[in-house]
């Protein structure tokens, strides 16, 4: 048997939405689409993506159809319930999620934030959803005077911990996430990932670090990757892609530390001769 290609790269453009799914009224997000509202008032055009038959989708500022694009296109709804990081790329993978992972609208009850405070000998603070960006410019100071852990949600079934790198070293934030991770494994709290959210600079100059890390969930069944894997073909990895899969059917990962340094990987790994 042969097979059409040798290899596949796969690109996510993770968010890039381009209208409301049919349960959008689920998620609060009837009206949405985030393709369409980025691109007004956007004066470039986008010759390439359009040329694919991006534009054949949906109309779309700047980027019109074409009568012969290069590309198949088309546009496709989740099977699984929720909408979340793990719960699109698992699906994508093939593995539905028909229980959704947990959200946090209101923080995280009190008997999980004990037991995080017994575990680790911190104190928590904020335990609600926030922009990780703004909860550190309003608790980071706070954190490096005290030791506290800034613990927050956002819309998407996780639970993050900042703090500052010269506080708590990464080694022991990594710790801390773990033992996190293995808490909410309860299905009582069914949290999707523990995100270790490092930050570093002074008092109204602070910056998130590249040192982030996920800790998913593993998948809940065999997906495509552990085929591929299976049958010796390479599954490499770029960016969050192995901590969402939680290292399975993964045979190479790549760290990045920015958009632009995903897309630099992903070129040099083009470049590669493998299968997979």
């Amino acid at each position: 048997m042969t097979t059409p290609f040798q290899r596949v790269h796969l690109i996510v453009m993770d968010s890039v939405g381009i209208g409301e799914a049919p349960d959008a009224k689920n998620f609060n997000d009837e009206g949405s689409h985030t393709l369409k509202h980025t691109l007004e008032g956007f004066d470039q055009k986008l010759p390439y993506l359009e040329q694919l038959g991006l534009g054949n989708i949906d109309a779309l500022p700047v980027v019109g159809a074409v009568a012969h694009p290069k590309a198949y296109y088309t546009k496709l709804s989740e099977a699984s319930v929720g909408k979340d990081t793990m719960t699109g790329h698992w699906e994508m993978m093939g593995l539905n999620i028909m229980q959704p992972f947990k959200v946090y609208p209101n923080g995280f009850p009190q008997e999980l934030i004990d037991e995080i405070e017994r575990i680790t000998g911190r104190k928590v603070v904020v335990n609600r959803p926030a922009s990780g960006t703004q909860v550190i410019d309003e608790w980071g100071e706070h954190q490096m005077k005290t030791g506290d852990l800034i613990v927050y949600t956002s819309a998407d079934p996780v639970l993050q911990i900042a703090a500052h790198e010269e506080i708590i070293p990464l080694e022991e934030l990594y710790d801390i996430c773990e033992k996190v991770r293995e808490l909410t494994k309860d299905p009582k709290y069914l949290v999707g990932r523990v995100i270790a959210r490092p930050y570093v600079g002074e008092p109204g100059h602070f910056t998130r670090t590249s040192n982030r890390h996920d800790y998913a969930l593993k998948p809940f069944g065999p997906t495509v990757m552990n085929t591929l894997k299976d049958h010796d073909y390479d599954v490499i990895a770029i960016g969050k892609i192995n901590d969402i899969f939680d290292g399975e059917g993964v045979t190479e990962a790549v760290r990045t530390k920015s958009n632009m340094d995903g897309m630099d990987q992903l070129m040099q790994i083009v470049q590669k001769d493998f299968k997979g």
